[in-house]
C-alpha cells in the first residue's frame, strides 16, 4: 500500500514517466491514474463538507484535542460513536469500535488474539489513522507505542494506541452529555 501511495507523490510520478513499460503495462497505468484522478475529484468536496460538520460540533472539536485526530477523523469518530452514554465503561466501545482482541481456545490449544472487526469499519479506520501519529517523536503516546513495538510487530502499535483513543473520546464525549451534539452557529450567524 505504501508503494502505491508513493505513485501518488511528485517523485513517483516522475519515476513512473521514466519506468520502461509495455505498451499494455502503460495502459493499465493510465488507466489506474485515471480512476484516482475521478476517485480524487469526488473525495475532496466530501472531505470538506465532513470538515465543515465537524468545525460546528462541540463534540467533534473537544475530540480533535486528542492527538492524531483532526477534524475529518473526529467527525467519523463522534458521527460514528454517536452518544457514548449508552454505553456503560469504555470497554464497551472499545468492543463496538471493533478494536477489542478474541482469543479462541479449547482444551489448552488457544490460537492468538484477533480483531474482531464488528461494528463501523470507518470508525476503525479514524482511530487506526489518528493512533499511527503515536510514532511521532512529539506524540504523548509515543513511549507506549514504542514498548509495544519492540514486544510486538506490524500493525500491533497503532491497533494498541486505536484502543487508547476510543477509550479518551468515549470519556471526552460522555463527560459532554448534550452538549457533545448541539450545533454552534456558523460564524456568519454568532454575535458581535
Amino acid at each position: 500500500m505504501a508503494s502505491l501511495r508513493a505513485l501518488l507523490t511528485t517523485a513517483g510520478q516522475f519515476a513512473l514517466a521514466g519506468a520502461e513499460l509495455s505498451p499494455a503495462g502503460v495502459q493499465m497505468v493510465e488507466t489506474a491514474m485515471a480512476a484516482v484522478d475521478t476517485l480524487t475529484e469526488q473525495i475532496v468536496p466530501l472531505r470538506a463538507q465532513l470538515q465543515t460538520i465537524g468545525a460546528n460540533q462541540p463534540g467533534v472539536l473537544t475530540l480533535t484535542h486528542q492527538y492524531g485526530i483532526g477534524l475529518l477523523s473526529g467527525t467519523i469518530i463522534w458521527a460514528e460513536l454517536g452518544d457514548c452514554r449508552r454505553f456503560s465503561n469504555a470497554d464497551q466501545a472499545v468492543r463496538f469500535a471493533g478494536l477489542d482482541v478474541t482469543v479462541w481456545s479449547s482444551d489448552g490449544k488457544r490460537s492468538a488474539g484477533r480483531l474482531a472487526r464488528q461494528g463501523s469499519p470507518e470508525l476503525r479506520w479514524a482511530l487506526f489513522e489518528a493512533a499511527k501519529a503515536a510514532a511521532r517523536q512529539t506524540s504523548p503516546d509515543h513511549d507506549y507505542y514504542d514498548a509495544i513495538r519492540e514486544r510486538l510487530s506490524g500493525k500491533r502499535p497503532a491497533l494498541s494506541v486505536a484502543r487508547k483513543l476510543v477509550r479518551r473520546c468515549y470519556h471526552a464525549l460522555r463527560e459532554l452529555g448534550d452538549q457533545a451534539w448541539l450545533a454552534l452557529a456558523p460564524p456568519e450567524q454568532q454575535a458581535v
